[in-house]
């Protein structure tokens, strides 16, 4: 699949980091230290046409996540939004985080989305965990 992306300023098209790589890498377009427990949206000056019927999902990446506590929100680029990507990180770390143009700051993957249609239900199906909450499973 190719995929049309418009790239402004100092933006830079989404990168792949190896040949098997699931996410591209998602790079700033603007320079910001991220003070801890701040959260900020950053630039990317990137643009996607992403096909109907695919989402594009901004994920962290984990050297940042566990180096720095660096991570990513609200991750969700629908394909009829044309407007800029722009990375919501939040810094979990100790220690300032300094954020420079070039720097790969998260990776987004794309893939096909179903849409269902949901209907109202007075029962739902039975399984063996049933209504348990976080934690059930084990």
């Amino acid at each position: 699949m190719t995929l049309p992306v418009k790239v402004t300023g100092t933006g830079a098209p989404p990168r792949y980091g190896s040949d098997a790589a699931a996410g591209a890498d998602l790079h700033a377009a603007e320079s910001l230290t991220l003070a801890p427990g701040e959260r900020a949206a950053v630039a990317t000056a990137l643009h996607l046409e992403l096909p109907p019927g695919h989402v594009g999902l901004v994920w962290p990446r984990s050297g940042l996540a566990l180096k720095h506590g660096i991570d990513t929100l609200a991750g969700v680029v629908d394909s009829d939004y044309r407007g800029e990507v722009k990375v919501v990180l939040v810094n979990h770390g100790r220690d300032p985080f300094r954020i420079e143009p070039g720097d790969r700051i998260a990776q987004l993957l794309v893939q096909r989305v179903e849409r269902v249609s949901f209907v109202p239900a007075d029962a739902l199906s039975g399984t063996v965990r049933g209504t348990g909450g976080f934690g059930s499973s084990g």
